[in-house]
Order: structure tokens, then sequence, then C-alpha cells
């Protein structure tokens, strides 16, 4: 019986899945059950699958279903089925929405194979991969709760930094966005840590996502 670590990819960059494809088959722990354009397509292979991957590749953006859906999807029907998530995207925004959605790892496209092949294999043996992209701040607002205050609480332009706060744009492009000074976005910010009880952005990025305020 095989004991190499059963892998789908999801990708709908067709030269990229296929190099990953012959990089994880010179892998001698690993093989490719699945390799798919988009979620849709994926679904659709587990839902029919004798033999399940113990690990699945998505990345972020693709068409029909895309990569936070996808695993949405993975965990409300496969929860033994772990998913690592390969994106181009290094913001806490996007790795945050992956790992809520039920993703236990995150790697960017241009990492190296000895970083892919660590991941893979400690995200199948420990369910978790914890890289230099996931930080303890990260781990921490996942855990922590902020608390419950209702959006119709918020005023229009903390709401509009929320929004803006998900984003790669800094404080200052922020300000300059919403022609205010830096000095008034300190404000938004310090406001809305206070009335959240959140210590980071990160947190800010939490928050909006959970209320709907911003999606990815």
């Amino acid at each position: 019986m095989s004991t190499k670590i059963k892998l789908a990819l999801a990708d709908d960059h067709n030269l990229f899945r296929k190099g990953v494809e012959e990089l994880i088959e010179d892998f001698d722990n690993m093989e490719v059950l699945y390799s798919v354009a988009n979620g849709k397509e994926l679904v659709n292979k587990l839902s029919t699958a004798t033999t399940l991957p113990d690990v699945c590749l998505l990345d972020i953006n693709m068409p029909e279903m895309n990569g936070l859906e996808t695993a949405q999807y993975i965990k409300d029907n496969w929860p033994d089925v772990k998913i690592l998530a390969v994106s181009v995207y290094d913001s806490e925004f996007h790795i945050i929405s992956m790992l809520r959605a039920g993703a236990g790892g995150y790697i960017l496209k241009d990492s190296q194979p000895d970083a892919l092949r660590k991941a893979i294999e400690q995200l199948h043996e420990h369910g978790f991969y914890h890289s230099e992209l996931v930080t303890g701040r990260i781990l921490h607002q996942l855990i922590s709760k902020p608390k419950e205050v209702n959006v119709s609480e918020l005023n229009e332009n903390e709401i509009l930094f929320l929004k803006h706060s998900c984003s790669e744009l800094t404080y200052k492009e922020i300000a300059d966005l919403m022609g205010i000074s830096h000095r008034t976005i300190d404000g938004y910010r310090d406001q809305l840590f206070a009335k959240l009880n959140i210590k980071s952005r990160t947190g800010l990025v939490m928050y909006a996502l959970k209320t709907g305020i911003a999606s990815l």
C-alpha cells in the first residue's frame, strides 16, 4: 500500500500548475491525484472520488469557484482533507481570509521547491504549516475575539477606513485617498482600536471580514 502523500492541485494558470505537478512527481514521498483549473472542477472530482487527497493546493483567484469558496466547501464536506493556499498575494488580508476559510498553511508561488515540500509535509503531519507569512500576530488575531460591536455603531468614515485597511494601501495612502489628514486617519484607527478592543491592522482586517464590510 502506498504511503505517499496524495495531492490535488487547483490553479487556472496551466503552465504554473503543470510545473508544480512535475515538481511534486520528483518528490519521492508525494503523488498528484487530481490537477484541475478551478475550484468547481476540484469539488466535482472530490464528489466522485474513491480516494481523497491528503492535501489540496489551492490558488486564490480562479474562475468558476475561487480559492476561498473552494476551501470553505472542502472543509464543510471533507474536513479531513488539508488545504495549502498557494498564491502571489502576500497581504495579511488574503492570508487571513484563506486561514479563516479552512487553509492550514499559506505559501507564495515564488517559493523555492524545498519550501513547498516542507509546507506539504508539515501540513500533512501536523495539520498546520507555520511560516514567516503566518506570523504570531496573525495567529493571535485568529484566536482572539474582538468586542461584539455592530456595524451600525460605526460611522461612515470608520467603515470606509476599514474597507481601505483591507487593501495593500498604507495608512498615508488611505488618508490621501479619503482626502483627509494623516492625523485624522490615525484618529480613525485609534477609535476603532478602542471600540473593538483591537491592537493591530490585522485585527481590523479580521473584524472587516467577519462582519462583511470587506470580502475577498
